[in-house]
């Protein structure tokens, strides 16, 4: 029997065009498989950007250790603070500050005091405290 009676995807002398067509789908598949898995590993900073998050370079620095370490919990803990809105602890810290403020400008201004004076009041209040604690 010749070889030009043997069908082309047979091999043959030549070349063997089945094992080309799956070493390209092999490669394919494969970059195919790497870009999805990189795009999962990105699934956290994606949902944190989204989001406007506090803690974006945190959740970023997770997720390089889960991709590098291999290690699910880092992604996990990442994934979690992307989607968990946390309070905020300052705004009404600050909004207290404020108040307090006020009230003691309010309250030095009634004893004839200015508000310069109150501040040196304040810091020598301060450097007194700091004595006798030592």
């Amino acid at each position: 029997m010749t070889t030009e009676h043997i069908p082309r995807y047979l091999a043959g002398a030549d070349s063997d065009p089945l094992m080309i067509v799956m070493a390209v789908i092999l490669i394919v598949v494969i970059l195919i498989a790497g870009v999805l898995y990189f795009k999962l590993h990105a699934v956290p900073e994606h949902i944190a950007h989204g989001k406007n998050h506090t803690q974006v370079q945190l959740i970023a620095v997770l997720t390089i250790l889960a991709l590098f370490t291999h290690n699910n919990i880092f992604w996990v803990a990442a994934l979690v603070l992307a989607v968990v809105e946390f309070p905020d602890f300052l705004a009404p810290l600050k909004s207290i500050a404020k108040s307090l403020e006020i009230i003691a400008k309010s309250k030095s201004e009634h004893k004839g005091v200015t508000p310069d004076d109150t501040e040196v009041i304040v810091k020598e209040s301060e450097t007194n405290q700091e004595n006798k604690e030592c």
